[in-house]
């Protein structure tokens, strides 16, 4: 991954890793988390959703900071029988998402992995002082996206 540098430290690069416990049985938890388009229903952040082909969708996100990102998803993997599910990212954010799903007692484990470079150029240019609330903007994202999700399919 590439981004603006000083010694070791890489501002733009992001690695995000996330577990959702989900009380639901794990082909409703792939079910809806392969259906991208409907994404807006149950996560507030997912602005809108395009579908460009049968592989890949265009989101506009926006979490508490005043910006949006607009992503397209490629499907690189999607096997619900190993639990596994797989895209990558370009736009204002590039690289891939990863999530495993495993059956636990009660419920569902989503393991959800991003490896992203930001692009956008605001984000870009304020990284070297707003990292820390870029990463806290993506972690309040993903917590409504969790609560979301858990009353979707509650």
């Amino acid at each position: 991954m590439t981004g603006a540098h000083t010694g070791s430290v890489r501002f733009n690069d992001y690695r995000f890793r996330d577990t959702w416990f989900l009380p639901a049985p794990g082909h409703a938890v792939f079910d809806a988390v392969v259906d991208l388009e409907h994404y807006p229903r149950w996560w507030p952040d997912v602005r809108s959703v395009r579908k460009v082909d049968a592989d890949t969708a265009e989101l506009v996100c926006q979490a508490s900071l005043p910006y949006r990102l607009v992503i397209r998803l490629h499907r690189a993997e999607q096997d619900e029988s190993a639990g596994r599910l797989r895209v990558h990212l370009d736009g204002d954010l590039e690289g891939s998402l990863a999530a495993r799903l495993f059956a636990r007692p009660g419920g569902t484990r989503l393991d959800i992995t991003q490896e992203v470079v930001a692009t956008k150029p605001l984000l870009r240019g304020l990284a070297p002082v707003a990292r820390p609330l870029f990463r806290l903007n993506h972690a309040l994202m993903m917590r409504r996206g969790r609560l979301g999700l858990l009353a979707f399919l509650t």
